[in-house]
């Protein structure tokens, strides 16, 4: 999308909603979308943070991952940023990939943190079904990425981020003070969130809403005056395991208090016990009415926040 567009889109906003005084406006890209040129017009079109997929410093992983550009380019976008003004910048890395030593994966971190980005996400490799890559694995035409390395990696993804000082504040996200990303806070403390466009979602604390994802039928759609959008009213083991899933994947963890206030003392109870034998195990601690996700539990976060779960009722 060029400048304008996304000029046009923020104009819109404005004029129809109310927008605090500094609201924290991201904009994800690839690096081979940026230049210097663009970058400068998002800046001056009011973009105050960048999250730029990179993935890997390292060609040979992105010739893997199918991506567009290539080491020297993903550098250089971090540079043209710096350049066009960003200061809030986030980079995406992904750990696990096939081939993927762990000596290439700790230059890749040194190699992020010479550039002194202030956010950093990092995923392990996930395989969805039905790509060109999950047909490859399933061919045997490349090996399916190893569970072990891709441990070995977040193992050491936590400690290297630990010692230069960057907040380990959810499972796949790190920052340096006061930059965290106020929207993905937002999302995981469950707070509303409204979505616009093809395949967007909502969520106002008791439903979730989402845009069918088909761009000309969504454009027929509002010029036709039909709906755009499917909702589902949550239930309350549906609005608790959500909770869970999320807040426990936070340095903050689950609030005791919180879930009695909105779920009640039966459920809570039935949390504490649940709890209680993950705590045993050094995969849960409890600090000040807080469960938090241990560093070994972080390993284990979705498992731990499923066994945690409660059944329709």
């Amino acid at each position: 999308m060029e400048s304008s567009g996304i000029q046009k889109i923020l104009d819109t906003l404005v004029k129809y909603f109310s927008i605090s005084e500094h609201p924290e406006i991201t904009l994800e890209a690839n690096p081979d979308d940026l230049n210097p040129a663009s970058l400068k017009d998002f800046h001056s079109n009011g973009i105050n943070r960048l999250s730029i997929g990179i993935q890997s410093f390292f060609d040979e992983d992105l010739c893997f991952l199918n991506r567009v550009h290539n080491a020297t380019i993903a550098q250089q976008s971090i540079f043209d940023a710096k350049n066009a003004g960003f200061q809030n910048l986030s980079v995406d890395l992904i750990y696990g990939i096939p081939g993927l030593t762990l000596s290439r994966w700790d230059q890749n971190l040194e190699k992020l943190f010479s550039l002194e980005v202030p956010h950093i996400s990092a995923y392990a490799l996930t395989i969805e079904k039905n790509t060109a890559l999950d047909l490859f694995i399933r061919q045997k035409k490349v090996n399916p990425p190893d569970e072990e390395s891709s441990i070995d990696q977040f193992r050491l993804l936590m400690q290297k981020m630990k010692d230069r000082d960057y907040i380990h504040y959810e499972i796949s996200n790190f920052c340096k003070k006061d930059f965290y990303s106020i929207h993905n806070c937002n999302y995981w403390k469950g707070i509303p969130y409204l979505g616009l466009g093809p395949s967007a979602h909502s969520f106002n604390g008791t439903s979730r809403k989402w845009n069918i994802s088909n761009l000309t039928t969504y454009i027929q759609n509002i010029q036709s005056g039909i709906s755009v959008s499917e909702e589902e009213t949550l239930t309350t083991s549906q609005r608790f395991n959500e909770y869970i899933m999320t807040s426990l994947r936070t340095v903050w963890g689950c609030s005791s208090q919180k879930i009695i206030d909105d779920f009640g003392f039966t459920i809570y109870d039935l949390f504490r016990k649940n709890a209680a034998s993950m705590i045993d195990r050094d995969l849960l601690k409890y600090v000040e009415g807080f469960y938090i996700l241990t560093d070994k539990g972080k390993l284990f976060a979705d498992g731990i926040a499923s066994d945690l779960f409660i059944d329709e009722s």
